[in-house]
């Protein structure tokens, strides 16, 4: 068998390939490296509510129904503050009632704080009233919503209390 004659590198040739060695290396381990960094994502929902242009009930702001209400109590005066609140409505037919879903409650589950719902200076029961009139709500305009604690005669009891406030809004035909 015959010997093979192998070529010989010239030194300047022979220093390259030790300069490239390790930078292919590098290239051929770089896509692994990136597997192994921290990844960060993040998730969030997206709506929008457009109201037709002849009726339409909105807070003034949207976060009002989007995340849980507080209300603030008073150590000092035992008192619990009223949510206050913006609403822009119309009815370019008519006048606007509205009316409670359910009874509207606080509770601890023991314990029950009921509620006073107002929305334009109307308070709100389970049966329908007019809360804006035909004049008012044509053109459109804001009002007031508070929704506020009925203190109970032997105070508050301690706890923390949960609960929902169901508001149906209709348009009224003249």
């Amino acid at each position: 068998m015959a010997a093979v004659a192998e070529p010989s590198l010239t030194p300047e040739v022979s220093k390259m390939f030790k300069t490239l060695r390790p930078l292919a290396l590098t290239a051929l381990t770089l896509p692994w490296v990136s597997a192994w960094g921290a990844v960060e994502r993040e998730t969030f929902e997206v709506y929008v509510t457009i109201p037709t242009a002849d009726f339409y009930v909105l807070p003034l702001d949207p976060q009002l129904v989007q995340r849980e209400q507080r209300l603030p109590f008073s150590t000092i005066t035992s008192e619990l503050s009223p949510l206050r609140a913006t609403y822009e409505v119309k009815n370019s037919n008519g006048a606007i009632g509205a009316r409670l879903g359910e009874e509207a409650y606080l509770s601890n589950g023991r314990e029950r704080i009921d509620l006073r719902v107002t929305f334009n200076n109307v308070v709100l029961t389970l049966d329908s009233a007019q809360v804006v009139s035909a004049t008012e709500a044509r053109p459109g305009r804001q009002v007031p919503l508070v929704i506020a604690a009925i203190k109970p005669d032997d105070e508050y009891k301690p706890g923390d209390y949960y609960g929902t406030v169901h508001m149906v809004f209709d348009a009224t035909a003249p």
